[in-house]
């Protein structure tokens, strides 16, 4: 059976550990959560944490007050080791410390002259270690877009039909933002950009559509 581990590294349960959860398993403040939190902003089943064709998967279950995954606002989101999860005041950072280690074991180390970025998500674990709350002074910590971060992979296993919807999706998204970007104007070092009102208006369509289809894959009709 498949089984998770959550640390919490803020709220009123900080320093717990729930390990080898069996999974399904629902976040939530109530009686008959396997991970049961004593935090008033936390709803009575706040989310639910699943395997789905060998990934692990949490679902945010209409909570008052939202799940985070890595500081970003999600409503299903796959998990990997050394992600946070915030739930109310509470923050969990989900993993074994081995299986944390080992996901950064296979990180690509930033190039020369290029500058590492560690997560937060990595600063909790390794302060949880050492049982410290001190970064180390040249991590950057944030919950930006980062091109060093490991990519998601696509989704297995599709039909030829959900093949061909799938890259029509993204070659549409992708033309809008080519568009967009083939007319901005650089200064002398390259250090700025300016781009047109109308290439920017583009640039949020696309935001826009992409938030979009998050949320009706996140949430099927039908």
């Amino acid at each position: 059976m498949r089984t998770v581990t959550f640390l919490v590294l803020e709220g009123v349960d900080k320093g717990r550990v729930y390990r080898d959860l069996p999974i399904p398993v629902t976040i939530g403040r109530e009686e008959g959560n396997g991970l049961r939190l004593n935090d008033e902003r936390v709803s009575r089943f706040h989310a639910k944490v699943q395997v789905e064709d060998g990934d692990i998967i949490i679902t945010d279950l209409d909570s008052t007050n939202g799940t985070r995954v890595n500081g970003a606002a999600v409503q299903i989101r796959r998990l990997r080791p050394g992600d946070q999860v915030s739930v109310g005041r509470s923050m969990l950072l989900f993993g074994t410390m081995e299986e944390i280690a080992a996901r950064k074991a296979q990180s690509v180390p930033a190039s020369s002259g290029q500058m590492q970025t560690i997560r937060a998500s990595e600063l909790g674990a390794a302060a949880l270690a050492r049982d410290e709350a001190r970064p180390a002074p040249e991590a950057t910590v944030g919950g930006g877009w980062n091109p060093l971060d490991e990519e998601p992979p696509l989704p297995h296993k599709l039909t030829p039909a959900q093949a061909a919807r799938l890259s029509e999706i993204l070659d549409y998204l992708h033309r809008g933002l080519t568009s967009a970007v083939e007319n901005i104007d650089a200064n002398e070092d390259g250090t700025e950009v300016r781009i047109g009102f109308n290439d920017w208006q583009t640039i949020q369509a696309v935001q826009l559509m992409l938030a979009k289809y998050s949320r009706a894959i996140a949430e099927p009709i039908g």
